[in-house]
């Protein structure tokens, strides 16, 4: 990875100085592969299920102290090498742009007015982090000054193809087909849309930086629904415009995305230190399409953690020697850890990783 440069967003730290989960995303050699899990914060954990027995998910994420709380819980009971901030992926959507949504248990975000024209897209505000979000900033200063040095803060954000999937259905859906409508039948339409989530993203994420995150992912969560051709006309150009912005920021970048098995050389394209992959690619054919000049993430199936403990690691076996010695694999599951997942599970897991 290039020198940090004067006036880049953040503070460099010396690079020996730099978390393990950092230096590994740099794809510098490390003395142990580093492992965090993406929904680590929350679901499976007693402590977090304790908590939200008081409190709603947009409560905590607005308290700051809370939220650090529930960040760090995984840290302490999993011993994992990075503190993924607890939030949704909706924060600056219904904050920065005055999105009025409802995060219904078992459902997921639900918009009360879904985008449908060009009138709706005019009406999306954009207020910067610092004004929309000022308590996601202060979650992660908060962290920084809590956390030891060698843990990595993680800061995230919802990509645009995401973020506008769940706009345009209003809620979550499983073929996107309102969403694709507007991208044949609309396409000035769709890249407005875009064009302003992108905007939003990637001042989110610069913003998150600033305020103390060394490392940020994009999740795409729902892209795996485009063809590389679709992908490549309606998403590339956007995501190319974030990771490039990204590239002025001393904290570097993961780019994931799920059912992305047909599209990773045009997820390399687009952008990212690290590419995360999901369970359905085999991790060492995935890291030589995408190149070993960038890093790579994943790439345990979550559901293995639902099985007996030979079954996670021999799961785990595969896909560290799938990753081999070569500098740049984070560990991590191919999405979310599961809500059922055993915590002793997730604790052998990670001191198998560490251990290998």
């Amino acid at each position: 990875m290039r020198a940090v440069e004067a006036g880049e967003v953040g503070r460099p730290a010396a690079d020996h100085l730099l978390p393990t989960l950092v230096r590994a995303a740099r794809r510098e050699m490390v003395h142990r592969r580093p492992v965090w899990f993406m929904r680590q914060a929350g679901r499976s954990l007693p402590e977090y299920r304790k908590i939200r027995e008081s409190y709603d998910l947009f409560t905590i994420c607005q308290n700051p102290e809370l939220c650090a709380e529930v960040t760090l819980q995984p840290v302490r009971r999993l011993g994992v090498d990075g503190a993924v901030l607890f939030a949704d992926i909706m924060l600056p959507v219904a904050f920065g742009m005055g999105v009025e949504l409802q995060l219904v248990d078992g459902v997921g975000p639900v918009v009360e007015h879904p985008i449908r024209a060009q009138a709706d897209i005019d009406r999306l505000q954009f207020r910067p982090a610092a004004e929309a979000v000022p308590f996601v900033l202060k979650t992660i200063k908060l962290l920084r000054r809590q956390l030891d040095p060698s843990i990595a803060v993680i800061g995230f954000s919802g990509a645009p193809f995401t973020l506008a999937g769940y706009l345009i259905e209003g809620k979550p859906s499983r073929d996107f087909l309102t969403t694709k409508t507007m991208m044949y039948a609309e396409p000035a339409l769709w890249d407005a849309l875009m064009a302003r989530l992108s905007h939003l993203v990637l001042e989110y994420l610069l913003a998150q930086i600033q305020a103390g995150a060394q490392l940020v992912q994009v999740f795409d969560s729902w892209v795996g629904a485009l063809s590389p051709s679709d992908y490549r006309r309606y998403v590339l150009p956007h995501m190319t415009g974030i990771f490039n912005g990204l590239q002025r920021a001393a904290a570097p970048s993961i780019h994931f995305g799920t059912g992305s098995a047909g599209i990773l050389s045009l997820m390399r394209e687009a952008g990212g230190d690290v590419i995360g992959v999901d369970w359905r690619v085999d991790l060492g054919e995935a890291w030589r399409v995408i190149g070993y000049d960038r890093g790579i993430q994943g790439n345990l199936d979550p559901a293995l953690l639902l099985g007996p403990w030979p079954v996670v690691e021999d799961g785990a076996r595969r896909v560290i020697e799938a990753a081999g010695d070569r500098p740049g694999h984070i560990f991590n599951l191919g999405h979310g850890v599961l809500p059922n997942s055993p915590v002793e599970h997730l604790q052998r897991l990670v001191e198998y990783v560490h251990a290998a």
